[in-house]
């Protein structure tokens, strides 16, 4: 029996004269592109370029929100009242919407970035707070989550649709949570390794943490961080291998229907 994944990649991560990534190869290997929206980096500039390479490619666009935190690039954790980042997530929502209205295009999922997204997986009010701008402003919108985390229940608790991801290139602790950047070795530079890793994850559904130990996970969706200057060939390298290995790479919609 055919089996099928989505592969993600967060991409638009440039600011104005600066890029980050190669975006135009990427495009050709991904199925959906969770695109910056200003905060943590991107522009209307960018937006708008990656939302017409998404329709070139048939690919499927999203929302990659962050905190207001150029320098850091999102990741450093900011403290804020949960009703300020559900606005700060609905602002960020319009933006990229208003950008792929120039593509025809629909802003089909959302994805938290950096920090956000680490702070969210394991906060219930930060995790509620960024469905609740998703049910808002748009509830087809598909919520993109770190399976087993706080942000998967509170899509369910909000009755929102739900993709679960799972990540190629980073390491994972024991409590299925991602292993923090400080630490050597969480990001995979290794296209080899990343491929096993997804495998794992599609096939058995689980993977094995930096301690060694099974951890078991349900995936609708693969990451590929698009600002490794390695993201290229390990993307391509996991799309031949999971093909190889008889999945269908499909857009995150195509996941849930």
């Amino acid at each position: 029996m055919t089996m099928k994944i989505n592969l993600n990649a967060d991409i638009g991560e440039g600011f104005g004269a600066y890029d980050i990534g190669n975006d135009t190869d990427l495009v050709t290997i991904i199925q959906s592109a969770s695109v910056a929206c200003g905060f943590h980096a991107g522009d209307a500039n960018t937006m708008h370029h990656l939302a017409m390479l998404a329709k070139k490619g048939g690919v499927s666009l999203g929302v990659h929100p962050g905190f207001n935190d150029l320098w850091g690039f999102g990741r450093r954790k900011i403290e804020m009242d949960p009703k300020d980042l559900e606005l700060m997530v609905a602002y960020q929502i319009g933006a990229l919407q208003a950008m792929a209205r120039y593509a025809g295009l629909p802003v089909t999922h959302l994805k938290p970035h950096g920090a956000l997204n680490n702070m969210a997986a394991v906060r219930e009010d930060y995790a509620l707070a960024i469905g609740r701008a998703i049910q808002t402003v748009d509830p087809d919108i598909i919520y993109v989550a770190l399976t087993g985390s706080q942000m998967e229940k509170a899509a369910r608790t909000l009755g929102l649709k739900l993709a679960r991801e799972g990540f190629a290139d980073r390491a994972y602790d024991d409590d299925g949570n991602l292993t923090s950047r400080s630490i050597s070795g969480s990001v995979y530079k290794d296209p080899e390794k990343a491929l096993a890793q997804c495998l794992s994850m599609v096939k058995d559904g689980c993977l094995t943490s930096r301690h060694g130990n099974r951890v078991p996970v349900a995936v609708e969706t693969i990451c590929v961080h698009g600002d490794e200057p390695t993201a290229v060939a390990l993307a391509r390298h996991v799309r031949q291998g999971l093909e190889a290995a008889g999945c269908r790479i499909v857009t995150i919609p195509e996941m849930l229907n």
